[in-house]
């Protein structure tokens, strides 16, 4: 009797701590991937923080990369390195240790750039942007858990999104090879805010993909995705509060 009450508690305590409606696998194994990924992706941000800090405290090296052609020749490779990681970092995600490797080598390359921004922005922007986008990370992931508890789905926006970034990518070509002013670039600001934060932006869409469809091998993936929406939608804000300040 004793057995069948402990078994019965364990069913109702699985049931309560699933995820969504009609969750299929055991909750306990999809909340300690949950758990893995926003560790990893926690680690992502003090390395960002930590490198970024450096460039913005160390005046030498955003002089180094403005004003001297070897110190550009650096800032392009860093850009275009990053782009590269890209593919071993799909090809290696299921790899330890290479995967973590590779997303510390991308993750580094990522704060070398937020950093050099940061340095070309007043430390007040700065500040009112990290806060701003703490906020809004916090506020959409407790709302993409709340949802999916009661059902939402949020995997329909995906060609909706892919839409979007095409089209930030093309604005921010034409604003990088004919700069239209800095209503342009507020403009910009506002949609790549938009696309990675709001209720149909990327960090909805990712964490709805973390809670229900990602692998338990596929944490270096979430993460990566996490985490470029989150840089993405700090340095939209960045953008607009600087716009707005000029």
């Amino acid at each position: 009797m004793e057995s069948n009450n402990k078994k019965g508690f364990d069913m109702e305590a699985g049931i309560s701590n699933q995820l969504y409606p009609m969750m299929q696998e055991p909750p306990q194994l999809r909340w300690a991937f949950i758990r893995k990924v926003y560790i990893i992706l926690a680690m992502q941000l003090l390395l960002t923080v930590g490198v970024a800090a450096t460039v913005v405290f160390v005046p030498p090296i955003p002089r180094f990369i403005l004003h001297t052609t070897p110190g550009l020749a650096i800032y392009i490779v860093s850009l275009i390195l990053t782009l590269i990681l890209l593919w071993p970092l799909h090809v290696y995600s299921k790899r330890h240790p290479w995967n973590y490797f590779f997303m510390a080598l991308f993750t580094i390359c990522i704060a070398f750039a937020v950093g050099l921004s940061c340095a070309l922005t007043k430390g007040r922007i700065v500040l009112e942007a990290a806060i701003l986008t703490s906020v809004v990370v916090v506020g959409l992931t407790l709302y993409t858990f709340w949802a999916a508890k009661r059902g939402q789905d949020f995997s329909f926006l995906g060609p909706f999104l892919f839409s979007a970034v095409l089209v930030l990518i093309v604005f921010g070509l034409i604003q990088f090879l004919f700069p239209l002013g800095k209503w342009s670039l507020m403009i910009y600001g506002c949609l790549g805010a938009i696309v990675f934060s709001g209720f149909i932006g990327f960090i909805v869409y990712d964490t709805g993909n973390l809670i229900k469809r990602f692998s338990y091998d596929e944490y270096i993936s979430a993460a990566i995705n996490l985490y470029l929406d989150i840089i993405n939608l700090f340095l939209a804000l960045l953008n607009i509060f600087n716009a707005v300040d000029n």
